[in-house]
């Protein structure tokens, strides 16, 4: 409740957005909204009384606050239990013994009905309730569960989905389980919003979040770069390079496409199709601009140059 209140005074000083996660208590929600939050979460898997989602409803409804329905494998209600609240121990839920979907026989309930079924009792209050400020999200770390729970509900509501891959592990491995999870639901055109959950700083789930939707094209912000991998044609220790030249291009926000290379065999043909391009060779490179050879330097001046045919890039896409 101490940090239900303190929200009050974290909203006066930021100019983000400012969602309250509740779980179990409803009475947070209700000091959350009063406490001038922009959107809460709630999640049907724990709190599960119908009286007390109605009551926080009619509160955001009357301050015009989104509601998103967070249901999580992790915290699924019972089997059998959903919007029950006695009599069930979510310790001994049978969650854990639904089958997934592709493994049930024709007409076995799945862990993908209980994820839906969750779902669909919250969204039916809030209707009810004449209120439809609604997000949803339908997380679990078996990529097969997350796809297909959001697929079928899709088909189902007209709603925005929030994306996620839950508790996905550690940078690299949860990079990549992310990427596949929500790259496969993006492409099919599903997914409003999204969350790479990681452990790891925070700023590594930003920075994969944005790597996905650039991949997608689906945001068109910040560079891509194109980099070839380490082989004995390489002329220069390309992975060195790349990552060097993948640091300096975090302070450039202009959709620039750069392109490392550590050959003649593919360097030139890949540096075409960049914006910008490095074709390193023993002791010197060629920088291409739109496919055109801008210039050769020597070894030691390529990174500053292919900077400034960067920065070149970019003033004339601000300037245009």
């Amino acid at each position: 409740m101490e940090a239900a209140k303190a929200l009050a005074e974290i909203r006066k000083q930021i100019n983000i957005p400012l969602i309250a996660d509740i779980h179990f208590h409803y009475q947070l929600a209700l000091e959350s909204l009063k406490s001038g939050v922009d959107c809460l979460r709630l999640n049907p898997g724990n709190i599960r009384d119908r009286e007390k989602v109605e009551a926080i409803v009619l509160e955001a409804k009357a301050r015009q606050v989104p509601i998103r329905i967070g249901v999580n494998f992790g915290s699924l209600p019972p089997v059998g239990g959903i919007g029950v609240t006695r009599g069930l121990s979510r310790h001994k839920d049978g969650v854990n013994m639904l089958p997934k979907a592709g493994e049930a026989s024709e007409g076995e309930y799945t862990v993908v009905d209980h994820m839906v079924q969750t779902g669909l009792w919250e969204i039916g209050i809030l209707e009810d309730l004449d209120f439809d400020l609604i997000k949803i999200s339908l997380k679990a770390f078996d990529i097969d569960t997350t796809v297909e729970a959001y697929k079928r509900l899709a088909k189902m509501v007209p709603y925005p989905f929030h994306l996620g891959i839950t508790e996905a592990g550690t940078a690299k491995s949860g990079s990549i389980r992310s990427a596949i999870g929500l790259g496969m639901l993006l492409y099919e055109g599903i997914g409003d919003t999204i969350r790479v959950s990681l452990s790891d700083d925070p700023r590594e789930e930003i920075y994969t979040g944005m790597e996905i939707l650039k991949a997608l094209e689906l945001r068109k912000e910040g560079t891509t770069l194109v980099a070839c991998p380490s082989c004995g044609r390489a002329d220069v220790d390309v992975r060195s390079l790349a990552n060097n030249v993948d640091e300096l291009l975090k302070s450039i926000k202009s959709p620039i496409k750069v392109a490392v290379m550590g050959c003649e065999v593919n360097g030139p043909g890949e540096a075409k199709d960049a914006d910008v391009g490095i074709a390193a060779g023993a002791g010197r490179a060629i920088i291409f601009r739109k496919g055109q050879k801008a210039r050769i330097v020597d070894e030691a001046d390529m990174l500053g140059a292919l900077m400034e045919e960067v920065r070149k890039v970019e003033s004339e896409m601000v300037g245009a």
